[in-house]
């Protein structure tokens, strides 16, 4: 397995002097992610009392929200762009664990600490809250924790199906089950199959591979040389025959 190798950036958002906070202006229940993130449990006067402990947190490319082994003091939802999750190998190295889109949430895990590094792959805009009261407000509504629930099991799913990846022998079956994985997340947050948006750079994808950047970028091409797929744009997958991919990919499930 190949990690490229951490590279210090800019602190943490969660180290700035001063978080902006948002009003409780109705900013939440028109949000384009409202009925896919964590809030879509509560209905939209419930949905206030959420907004008024809510702050919102913007992030550059590249920055990083929360370190791994920082005390966990917030929870968050990603409202636009993506974040990419890693852990740090004990040689230095990065090892990226999977990628966040819209409707995620991230502090799931009952850990005290983080158990991952989230920094922002595009332009990204998330709604933090304290653990504290997050806490008071799934005693209050226990729909609330039912739909953390739910998301966790989901995360729980997405973390076999990137073992699976993992998994996979050849660097076209991982390519190949990536490209569907991210295929279906996509339909999952109300976006296209098709053609699969990935602003994650070419060395993100092979840190999440397990592969070289190089071995990527040759699969990427052979798999556009079969007639698999069409590369309209560094950022862009056009997926051309899905089931021949899923063959490649070494599941007819898809």
């Amino acid at each position: 397995m190949t990690a490229s190798t951490a590279v210090s950036g800019p602190k943490t958002a969660l180290s700035a002097d001063r978080p902006t906070y948002r009003q409780a202006c109705g900013a939440c229940s028109g949000c384009t992610v409202r009925r896919m993130a964590v809030c879509a449990a509560l209905a939209d006067d419930e949905v206030a009392e959420m907004e008024r402990v809510m702050s919102s947190f913007t992030l550059e490319p590249n920055q990083a929200l929360v370190e791994e082994g920082d005390p966990k003091r917030r929870v968050f939802t990603l409202t636009s762009g993506m974040l990419r999750l890693s852990l740090m190998l004990p040689d230095g190295r990065r090892q990226i664990t999977g990628f966040l889109m819209p409707g995620d949430y991230l502090g799931l895990s009952d850990d005290e600490v983080y158990s991952q590094t989230a920094e922002a792959v595009m332009p990204s805009v998330l709604c933090g809250f304290a653990t504290a009261d997050m806490d008071k407000l799934m005693e209050r509504y226990g729909r609330l924790k039912d739909r953390l629930h739910l998301m966790t099991r989901r995360a729980l799913r997405q973390a076999r199906e990137s073992q699976m990846i993992l998994g996979r022998l050849a660097p076209s079956e991982k390519v190949a089950s990536f490209l569907l994985v991210m295929s279906a997340r996509a339909a999952e947050h109300g976006q296209p199959e098709s053609p699969v948006h990935l602003p994650m750079t070419r060395t993100d994808i092979a840190d999440f591979l397990g592969l070289t950047v190089e071995t990527v970028s040759r699969t990427f091409t052979k798999l556009k040389t079969q007639g698999l797929i069409r590369l309209p744009d560094p950022h862009s997958v056009e997926i051309v025959d899905k089931r021949l991919l899923a063959a490649v990919a070494g599941n007819v499930a898809y």
